[in-house]
């Protein structure tokens, strides 16, 4: 059983810079891949970002392109989440998922394991 802890969330202005990790724990397949969604208040949840535990390979909504970046540290089994030049409409709870065979996908449905989610709030 994967267990993900995120942390790194908070209030910021915008333009400003967040750094989120997440923890994983009990035991990550080499062929998964790991990825953050983000819910805001009365919309469902989207994808944000995806990386594959192995590769490194990335992928990335096209409205945080170029301001995101998805990387990962495979020794101490933690995946970031850097958000640069925020803006107020990407405040929601951002969660870190596990999908535990391969392929990058978008829909929340197809990954297996979630954390309990990180509040970013940017202000204006």
């Amino acid at each position: 059983q994967v267990q993900l802890v995120e942390f790194g969330g908070g209030l910021v202005q915008a333009g400003g810079s967040l750094r989120l990790s997440c923890a994983a724990s009990g035991g990550i397949f080499s062929r998964s891949v790991m990825a953050w969604f983000r819910q805001a208040p009365g919309k469902e949840r989207e994808f944000v970002a995806t990386i594959s535990w192995t590769g490194g390979g990335t992928d990335y909504a096209d409205s945080v392109k170029g301001r995101f970046s998805i990387t990962k540290d495979n020794p101490n089994v933690m995946v970031y989440l850097q958000m640069n030049s925020l803006k107020p409409e990407d405040t929601a709870v951002y969660y870190c998922a596990n999908r535990r065979s391969g392929g990058f996908f978008r829909l929340p449905e197809n990954y297996d394991y979630w954390g309990q989610g990180t509040q970013v709030t940017v202000s204006s």
